[in-house]
């Protein structure tokens, strides 16, 4: 029996762009559904929910973001957002909101097959397996455990995105380890080459988080244009002048 196909669902208000979408996808490896209103997304998602969502933010009937917390109400399920403008703020917005992944249009469909397939993959492997499970990491009175998936700063549960807990943890398991940015791409965002300010948005998020600022680091130690380190350093002990996060 040939394995089951993902099903995506494309939410996009142009009806040319919609076609064309649903059609290049549907010859790939997806079986792909169509939505041109936030509306009949919401109803797709909650009565036959798909693998994964790829949102258009200039829909006609409600706010992109809007739409963005909406899903995330109704089911658990990855999330794509496709948006014309690309300056840090929007993204920020677009991450807090809940999205796994952003393209800045014009895209192509080649683009948009790789992040599928790369959000599809951090999400199939972001499921535990008990006998597998990686014991829990401390650093300071920071305590990450990947079991669970979850995280405590000075006894409090941190409220962390999924990709937020992504990246602590992967940094977690190499505690004192600075940690390539090329290292970050391919092992927590599951993309190759390039330069992804994804990065530099999630650290900053983090940071916030764990109660820090890039002048005065506590336990995310970047290193421009190299990487980021985990560790329990006192600000006075190593300033982070490098950093742009």
């Amino acid at each position: 029996m040939p394995p089951q196909r993902p099903v995506v669902l494309v939410v996009e208000d142009d009806q040319q762009v919609r076609s064309a979408l649903v059609r290049e996808l549907s010859r790939r490896q997806y079986a792909v559904q169509g939505a041109g209103t936030a509306l009949a997304a919401l109803r797709v998602v909650n009565s036959e929910p798909p693998d994964l969502v790829v949102l258009d933010l200039g829909l006609p009937d409600l706010d992109g973001v809007q739409v963005l917390r909406m899903l995330r109400a109704v089911r658990d399920i990855p999330v794509i957002v496709a948006t014309g403008r690309r300056d840090d703020a929007e993204i920020v917005r677009l991450l807090r909101a809940g999205a796994d992944d952003y393209l800045v249009k014009p895209f192509s469909v080649d683009q948009l097959d790789a992040r599928i397939t790369a959000v599809l993959r951090r999400w199939r492997r972001d499921v535990p397996e008990p006998a597998m499970a990686s014991p829990a990491f401390r650093v300071g009175s920071l305590v990450i455990d990947p079991a669970t998936r979850t995280a405590v700063l000075d006894g409090k549960a941190m409220q962390l995105t999924r990709r937020e807990f992504d990246l602590l943890a992967y940094l977690a398991e190499r505690t004192d380890r600075v940690v390539p940015r090329e290292e970050l791409l391919a092992e927590v965002w599951q993309q190759s080459g390039g330069q992804d300010q994804t990065i530099d948005v999630h650290v900053s998020l983090l940071r916030r988080k764990l109660g820090e600022s890039a002048a005065e680091p506590r336990y995310l130690h970047t290193l421009r244009g190299v990487g980021v380190r985990l560790c329990l350093l006192e600000p006075s002990a190593e300033p982070d002048q490098n950093s742009v996060f």
